[in-house]
C-alpha cells in the first residue's frame, strides 16, 4: 500500500505542485491538504481517490502559487483582524514594560503579508479548478502504477512464503509417521493409568477418557486445515481485486493451526516444524499488512 507520486503544473497566473503518498493502514484513510478557496475541488479529488484505492493512509498535498501581475488587490478582512489583534497584544505588553512603540500607519498594515491579496475573478477560479482536475488523473495513475510495481514484488514474496508453509506441512505429515512408535508407547502408558481405575469408572467415562487421549495426540485435522488455508491463500493471491483484509484474517487461521500443532506434537521434531511454521506465518503476516 506504500506509494508516492508528484507533479507540477501551471495556468497563468497560477502554478502548483502535487504530492501524493501513502503508507500502510487497515482501512482507507484519506487526508487532503488542498486550497479551500477553490469550491468543490476537495470533494472531487476525494471521490477520485476513493474510487481508485482500497486501503492505506493516503495524503494528498496541493500547493498553489500566484504570480504577481500588477492586477487589482483586495483586502482580506480575516487576516487584517488577526493582524490588528496581534498588534493590540504587542502594544499592551510593551506598555506594561514601559516600552514605547512607534505608531503603525495604514500603509504599514497593508504591507503585512496576507492583508492585501490579488483579486481573483470567478471565471479565473473555475478555469484553475478545471485545469487541476484535468491534471490529477495522471498523478493518480503514476501513484497506482508505483503501488502496482511494489505489489508484483510483494506477490512473489508471499507466494514463496505459502510454498514454504506447504513444505513444512509436508514435513509435519512425514514426522507423524516417525513419532508413531513413541506415541504408541505414550498411549499404552495412558491406557494403563486409565485401566487402573477401571473398577471405579463407568463405561461412558472410560470411553470419554480414551477419546480424549486420542484427540490430544491426533494432529490430522490441523494438517488438513493448514492445507485448506494454503489453497485459500493461493486463490486470494491470484485475485486482481483487493484481498488484504481476507489475507489478514487467513493469517490468524494459519497461526491458530500452527499453535495447536505445537501443543499436540509431543515430539521434538514435530515441535521444531511447528515453530518454523509459526516463524514463516509471522513473517508473512507482516508482509500482508502491505497488501491492499
Amino acid at each position: 500500500m506504500t506509494g508516492f507520486a508528484s507533479g507540477k503544473g501551471a495556468l497563468a497566473p497560477h502554478s502548483w505542485t502535487w504530492e501524493l503518498r501513502s503508507v500502510n493502514a487497515k482501512g482507507l484513510d484519506l487526508r487532503l491538504r488542498v486550497p479551500d478557496w477553490i469550491e468543490g475541488l476537495e470533494t472531487a479529488l476525494r471521490s477520485q481517490l476513493s474510487a481508485a484505492l482500497g486501503r492505506g493512509n493516503v495524503t494528498l498535498s496541493l500547493r498553489i502559487q500566484r504570480e504577481e501581475t500588477g492586477s487589482a488587490q483586495v483586502l482580506n478582512p480575516a487576516v487584517l483582524d488577526s493582524t490588528l489583534a496581534a498588534l493590540s497584544q504587542i502594544a499592551t505588553r510593551a506598555a506594561a514594560q514601559g516600552v514605547e512603540l512607534a505608531p503603525m500607519t495604514a500603509a504599514d498594515l497593508m504591507a503585512q503579508r496576507g492583508v492585501m491579496e490579488q483579486a481573483s475573478s470567478e471565471d479565473e477560479t473555475k478555469a484553475l479548478s478545471a485545469a487541476l482536475l484535468a491534471e490529477f488523473p495522471a498523478i493518480l495513475q503514476a501513484f497506482t502504477d508505483m503501488r502496482a510495481t511494489e505489489g508484483k514484488a510483494l506477490h512473489q514474496v508471499l507466494t514463496r512464503a505459502v510454498d514454504e508453509i506447504e513444505a513444512l506441512t509436508d514435513q509435519a505429515e512425514a514426522a507423524i509417521g516417525d513419532r508413531k512408535a513413541a506415541m504408541e508407547e505414550a498411549l499404552k502408558g495412558a491406557l494403563t493409568r486409565v485401566m487402573q481405575n477401571v473398577d471405579t469408572m463407568d463405561e461412558d467415562r472410560l470411553a470419554q477418557e480414551l477419546a480424549l487421549i486420542a484427540v490430544k495426540s491426533d494432529v490430522t485435522e490441523e494438517l488438513d486445515r493448514l492445507r485448506a488455508h494454503i489453497n485459500a491463500a493461493r486463490d486470494l493471491l491470484s485475485e486482481t481485486k483487493p484481498v488484504g483484509r481476507k489475507l489478514d484474517f487467513l493469517m490468524q487461521e494459519f497461526n491458530r493451526e500452527a499453535n495447536t500443532l505445537c501443543s499436540k506434537s509431543q515430539n521434538t521434531a514435530l515441535t521444531r516444524i511447528g515453530l518454523d511454521l509459526k516463524t514463516v506465518i509471522d513473517q508473512m503476516r507482516e508482509q500482508v499488512q502491505n497488501v491492499e
